[in-house]
């Protein structure tokens, strides 16, 4: 396997800057809204559809299960209009790998299919799965199934074929717990079979923010200067996990060819939302929406496993500060 290093003393002298504003109004959702008995709500995916803002976010009852319920608003932060019943939850008749719920989905626009492929978890018997459901409208949905084995898991579609074929971003953990769980690209001739993979962002070693595990959090954003990737990784400290974000950027027509990768983490828990809940220390983002007129993107994450809150930032600003990180460097 490839190892991508960069060197701390290489790093940049840049002084911290904070690309990433959050919401006065946050954390925007909660269980408290909705409308019928939950637990927790976080980690949603989110998109523009018919000029509102949708989200599709994970619910969890009180037995610890997991589903999907879609809220929708005119400006993305307040007037939630928020569906009295589950919009998509576990078919344990046709989908028994869904067994113990469904969650953190991916919303991705795919042009030739017209259809809405939604790339989210199963947390079947074996553990974790990718699976996949298209969707014209987010009230009937066609469930391709499994598309991959566990435990896999933080997996989003590219929104057009690239060289002929489909390419799904995901995270896979070795059975065997080895050095390490990175960001993978996979790709299809048909949306159900996978293969020619290949990790393209590798989680780093030692000290690194984004050591020993990393996953991939919202879709890969279509830009001129490549495919903008926000990701995460967790650093386990004496009281637990903390879980930051990171910025890459792939190649326009080779994904698997990173262009840059921050050395800083660009986004982390800091409010009390983010930093108390059921699982704490946690800033995880399913969804971004970019608006084309002002180049503003919301970002929308689940904070502690509890709420969910949305951050805003302009796409100029990220495209500035990713073309000053550090190119990998592949060292055989």
């Amino acid at each position: 396997m490839p190892k991508f290093e960069t060197n701390p003393a290489e790093s940049n002298s840049r002084s911290y800057r904070e690309l990433f504003k959050r919401s006065p109004n946050n954390p925007i959702l909660s269980s408290k809204d909705w409308p019928y008995a939950a637990n927790t709500v976080f980690n949603p995916a989110a998109i523009r559809y018919n000029g509102k803002i949708l989200l599709l976010a994970r619910v969890e009852d009180h037995r610890g299960f997991s589903h999907l319920t879609k809220a929708v608003s005119e400006d993305g932060i307040t007037n939630w209009s928020i569906d009295h019943k589950p919009t998509l939850e576990p078919d344990l008749e046709n989908h028994p790998e869904e067994i113990w719920g469904i969650e953190d989905p991916r919303i991705t626009w795919v042009e030739e299919l017209q259809r809405y492929a939604v790339i989210y978890t199963s947390f079947s018997k074996g553990g974790p799965l990718v699976s996949m459901a298209l969707t014209k409208d987010f009230e009937t949905f066609e469930r391709l199934g499994p598309i991959m084995p566990p435990e896999d898991k933080d997996a989003a579609l590219f929104p057009r074929r690239i060289n002929g074929k489909w390419l799904l971003i995901h995270r896979p953990i070795p059975a065997y717990r080895g050095p390490g769980a990175h960001i993978w690209i996979s790709r299809s001739n048909d949306l159900y079979h996978w293969g020619e993979h290949q990790i393209i962002i590798p989680a780093r070693q030692g000290g690194w923010w984004d050591a020993n595990k990393v996953g991939l959090n919202t879709p890969p954003l279509e830009t001129p200067e490549g495919w903008l990737i926000l990701y995460h990784g967790v650093r386990q400290t004496s009281a637990g996990a903390i879980y930051r974000l990171g910025l890459a950027l792939l190649d326009l027509e080779n994904p698997c060819r990173v262009l840059r990768r921050s050395d800083e983490w660009v986004f982390g828990p800091r409010e009390p939302y983010e930093r108390e809940g059921d699982v704490s220390d946690v800033v995880f983002p399913c969804g971004w929406v970019l608006d084309e007129k002002t180049g503003e993107i919301k970002v929308y994450y689940g904070a502690a496993d509890t709420c969910i809150a949305m951050a805003t930032t302009q796409l100029q600003d990220l495209l500035e500060y990713i073309k000053k990180c550090p190119e990998p460097k592949a060292n055989g």
